[in-house]
């Protein structure tokens, strides 16, 4: 098949671990005989520097012109200034606006040779195999906000329809998966739960009556994915609390390094991205863990271009290469057992030159359901 990749690499390490991806994806092409081409655009910072905006009129047009998006990290201490009236975020929520990526995916499964990586204990970790659905468009990251004098004003606003299609989409996967679907919100305190509560109650019960639907408060389900992350299959959640719940269960795996994420809209381009951000105090030192990008490049393969064989191709080979130890200095006790960004590419590269060499891993039961 052919396909038109926009790559966006951004700030700090993003250009490091992007570059890797994109190397996998070059492989996969070749492999399995597609083409890919790829397109680099600007976003965040070093947008701000060469074109006095995060997101340049041309970055999106390339981005909507596109069949997926493959995007590094924003920002760094030259633009951290929270009163600055241009910011490298603003790039990255007006690109989700402007896509249209309501659903953002974040898979957590721990690789079973880096439990010990976790600050969890590993007897609570060997199980986990869980999806988060966060709603990406929405709520109080993008309403009306207000400061006047010492007062300011941040206004969290859903729609019905809004709650409907992520909660179809979240249904639609635990349906796949176990069948069961946790939607957290606040509803003792906050309208917008409220009204994000029935509606999923009501779009389960009428649409995916075989999904057992539960519902968490917030608080709690902070507290229950350090105490007992076994226990979820998929969450489903609104913006800030997706954001917040996400960041906190990237411990689970180890390290942020390792965990990649697909924002999906209901027709466009998907926006794949690893979690972490943009670690300025380590960018150019050729340690960054790569392994989030080209996992996010797997979730690409799989969710934009619907090659399901090579995501699975990719997500093998990163698993073997773990298994064998191609880890960066954030994932090994000893920094002199470490690899850097690039060999760390090299080698899952070269496990996908020889896709059978990766195949045994498949049995290890390594690998995100979808």
């Amino acid at each position: 098949m052919k396909a038109k990749i926009a790559v966006l690499p951004g700030d700090g390490i993003g250009p490091e671990v992007t570059v890797q991806a994109r190397r996998v994806l070059e492989m996969v092409g070749e492999n399995f005989d597609h083409e890919f081409s790829f397109e680099e655009a600007h976003v965040g910072g070093i947008a701000i520097d060469e074109c006095g905006d995060p997101l340049p009129e041309q970055t999106l047009n390339l981005c909507r012109e596109s069949d997926a998006v493959l995007f590094g990290a924003i920002g760094g201490p030259k633009w951290d200034d929270p009163n600055a009236p241009v910011r490298p975020e603003q790039g990255l929520l007006r690109l989700r606006r402007g896509l249209g990526v309501f659903a953002n995916i974040r898979p957590v499964k721990p690789h079973p040779d880096l439990i010990d990586q976790a600050p969890l204990k590993p007897e609570l970790l060997r199980d986990v195999d869980l999806i988060v659905i966060r709603e990406l468009t929405g709520g109080i990251y993008f309403g009306h906000k207000s400061r006047e004098n010492d007062v300011a004003v941040d206004t969290c606003t859903y729609s019905v329809g809004e709650v409907e299609r992520i909660v179809r989409i979240a249904a639609s996967l635990a349906r796949e998966r176990e069948g069961r679907l946790t939607s957290v919100d606040k509803a003792n305190v906050l309208e917008t739960s409220r009204l994000w509560r029935a509606t999923a109650e009501r779009v389960v019960h009428d649409e995916f009556p075989d999904v057992k639907l539960e519902h968490v408060l917030v608080d709690a389900a902070a507290m229950h994915l350090l105490q007992k992350p076994d226990y979820f299959d998929v969450i489903v959640t609104e913006n800030m609390f997706g954001d917040i719940l996400t960041d906190e269960a990237s411990v689970l795996a180890g390290s942020m390094g390792l965990l990649p994420s697909a924002s999906l809209s209901d027709d466009g381009p998907g926006l794949y991205e690893p979690i972490h951000g943009s670690a300025p105090d380590i960018a150019g030192l050729g340690i960054a863990n790569p392994y989030a990008a080209i996992s996010s490049a797997a979730m690409l393969l799989r969710h934009s271009l619907k090659l399901d064989e090579e995501a699975d191709a990719v997500e093998r080979a990163v698993a073997r290469a773990v298994h064998e130890g191609a880890l960066t200095v954030d994932l090994v006790r000893d920094e002199r057992k470490s690899m850097t960004t690039a060999e760390v590419g090299d080698r899952v590269c070269e496990l996908l030159s020889t896709c059978t060499a990766c195949l045994s891993m498949s049995s290890r039961g390594f690998g995100y359901r979808f």
